[in-house]
C-alpha cells in the first residue's frame, strides 16, 4: 500500500468515473492533466478516468525527477506501467497526446497484456528529418530551439506556444499553453524537451501489437501529416483519422471533434 501511495503522489494520480474499464490520459510536453478537462466529462459515465502528471509536470512530486531515469522516454513508460500495476488496471485504453503517444507505445510493447487499445493524438516517433523521413524539423533547428530555451525559457515559451497551438483566431489557447510551459521548472522542461525532440522510436513502431488509433491534425508543426502517415504504415493494427482540427492540441482547440473521433473508435 505504501508503494501505491508513493506512485499516487509521485504522478498526482486522479481517478473518477462510473465505468470499470480504465481510460488513461497522458499529457504532452510542458502540460499537465488539466489539458484534458474538456474531453474527460464525455467519458466518465462509461469509463474509469485515470489522470496523472508526468514527473516534473503539474503537481507531480518534483523530488522524484531523476535525469538518468528520465533521460529517455522509457523512464516515463516505466512510470505508466507502474501506475497500471499499482492501481490494478486491466484492459487499459491509453490516450497519449504528443510525446505521451510514444510513451504509450513503449509501454504497450513492454507489457501488451495490460492494454486493450492505444489512442495517439499527434504522435511522432522522430521529430528530425532524416533522408526519406519527414519529421518536421532539421537537426540544426532543434538544437537552435534547445539553445533558445537555455538562453531565455520564458521568451521561448511566449514565442513557441502560439505556434504549437495554432488556431491564431483563438489567442487565449496559445496564452494558456505558454503559461503551462512557464509553470514547469525550466531546468526540467529543458531536459524533457531535449529527450523529446532528440528521441527516435521509429524502430519500435513495428513491434507494437495493440490496436491503435492515430489522430492527425492539419497544420500541425510538431507532428506534420507525413508523420501521421508514417506512424500508420509502421503500426500494423492501426487506424488513421485525419481531423479537421488544426494545430497540435485538439484536446484544447477542438474538444468536440476530439471526443467524437475517440467515441467513434471505441464504439
Amino acid at each position: 500500500m505504501e508503494i501505491a501511495m508513493d506512485v499516487l503522489k509521485r504522478n498526482n494520480i486522479n481517478m473518477f468515473g462510473k465505468g470499470e474499464q480504465a481510460l488513461m490520459f497522458g499529457h504532452g510536453f510542458g502540460c499537465d492533466q488539466n489539458m484534458w478537462r474538456f474531453v474527460t466529462p464525455a467519458f466518465q459515465q462509461q469509463y474509469k478516468i485515470v489522470l496523472f502528471d508526468h514527473v516534473g509536470a503539474g503537481n507531480s512530486d518534483l523530488k522524484a525527477y531523476d535525469t538518468n531515469k528520465y533521460g529517455s522516454l522509457q523512464g516515463y513508460a516505466s512510470d505508466i506501467l507502474e501506475m497500471c500495476v499499482e492501481l490494478d488496471l486491466e484492459d487499459v485504453i491509453f490516450v497519449g497526446h504528443s510525446v505521451s503517444a510514444m510513451m504509450g507505445v513503449l509501454s504497450a510493447i513492454r507489457e501488451p497484456a495490460l492494454f486493450s487499445k492505444l489512442i495517439l493524438i499527434g504522435p511522432s516517433p522522430c521529430y528530425i528529418n532524416d533522408e526519406n523521413y519527414v519529421g518536421g524539423f532539421d537537426r540544426a533547428d532543434v538544437l537552435s530551439m534547445l539553445a533558445y530555451m537555455e538562453h531565455d525559457y520564458p521568451l521561448w515559451a511566449d514565442t513557441f506556444a502560439p505556434l504549437i497551438m495554432g488556431n491564431p483566431d483563438k489567442p487565449s489557447l496559445g496564452e494558456e499553453l505558454a503559461q503551462s510551459f512557464c509553470n514547469t521548472d525550466p531546468d526540467i522542461a529543458r531536459h524533457f524537451a531535449q529527450v523529446t525532440f532528440l528521441s527516435d522510436n521509429r524502430q519500435d513502431l513495428p513491434k507494437l501489437e495493440t490496436k491503435t488509433l492515430i489522430m492527425q491534425c492539419a497544420e500541425d508543426i510538431i507532428a506534420p501529416t507525413e508523420v501521421g502517415n508514417y506512424v500508420h504504415h509502421a503500426i500494423r493494427n492501426s487506424t488513421l483519422v485525419q481531423m479537421e482540427a488544426t494545430g497540435h492540441c485538439p484536446n484544447l482547440s477542438a474538444p468536440l471533434e476530439t471526443i467524437a473521433v475517440i467515441e467513434a473508435y471505441l464504439n
